[in-house]
């Protein structure tokens, strides 16, 4: 969330087809798809206008160790209430905008979420919630709930609600599924407050809610880049917890040296994907050749 409340939360979506971005064409690498519209954008509007005259690409990372290449979806949402979901489909991006769209899990792609979740109790239809832990399972639970909650009476309310939903949604401890990494369980939760800017985390493996209020920080121009260490300082005796807001560090010269050389590198992968590809066939096929000779 930036500090006009505009917010962007991105999830695994398997059906991700990105393309191939021409060399003229205006390209995002996945690495700063959420943050360069948090940098950029301060509602849903002027992202998703941006997003269809731009017809931006993304260029997908590619992982070097023969891992899933990460499919991803974006979702967005702005004080106003306003939201959006974000997808790239046979290589073309497909905008859903609607101050209606509250809840995005995995697969399938949005369009067919919204057509499975009518034949639900509370929700068009008259099968009952179902409980397991496909996305659409999850998809349904959460909107039926985030559509039968009572006008929260302030803020303490309204975010509790929130988390209570989440953790409904969210996927238990257990064996990943193989070849399913959007069925990993889930490792964190955030609450905002978009209307009073406040961010909450909490951290599946800790005790501690933590959360940070905006008007307690400062965004000039100038201002020093600062970092909470959200996986040291959760301790369960002694860690952060509440109120967090000043308690940001210094990131110093030298992480700053190593994160700002990290981020080149991975934007360089991705405008070198093709040729990276290349080297990482020829490596295979030299691997099999030599498997093939000493067998």
């Amino acid at each position: 969330m930036n500090e006009e409340g505009f917010a962007g939360h991105i999830l695994w979506l398997a059906e991700s087809e990105y393309g191939k971005p021409g060399t003229q064409d205006v390209q995002l690498s996945q690495v700063i798809w959420l943050q360069y519209y948090l940098d950029n954008f301060a509602t849903v509007a002027e992202a998703v206008k941006w997003t269809k005259e731009s017809q931006v690409g993304v260029v997908q990372l590619i992982d070097p160790t023969g891992h899933i290449v990460p499919a991803l979806h974006l979702a967005i949402n702005d004080a106003t209430g306003d939201s959006a979901i974000i997808e790239y489909v046979n290589g073309e991006v497909v905008v859903h905008h609607s101050r209606d769209y509250k809840v995005m899990t995995n697969s399938p792609t949005f369009d067919k979420q919204l057509e499975i979740v009518k034949q639900y109790d509370g929700l068009g239809g008259e099968k009952p919630l179902p409980g397991s832990t496909l996305a659409s399972d999850r998809f349904a639970r959460a909107s039926y709930y985030v559509e039968h909650q009572v006008q929260p009476k302030n803020q303490l309310h309204a975010m509790a609600a929130m988390f209570s939903i989440i953790r409904n949604a969210a996927q238990p401890f257990r064996t990943p599924d193989k070849g399913k990494p959007d069925a990993s369980q889930t490792i964190w939760q955030v609450v905002l407050d978009a209307t009073n800017k406040r961010y909450a985390f909490e951290s599946t493996t800790r005790p501690n809610i933590v959360w940070v209020d905006f008007d307690k920080l400062s965004f000039e121009p100038g201002t020093a880049e600062l970092k909470l260490d959200l996986v040291n300082q959760l301790a369960l005796e002694g860690g952060l917890s509440g109120d967090v807001s000043h308690q940001f560090k210094s990131v110093g010269p030298l992480a700053q040296d190593a994160l700002d050389d990290g981020l080149k590198m991975l934007e360089l992968i991705a405008a070198k994907q093709d040729e990276f590809e290349k080297i990482e066939k020829a490596v295979l096929q030299g691997m099999k050749t030599l498997k093939g000779a000493l067998a």
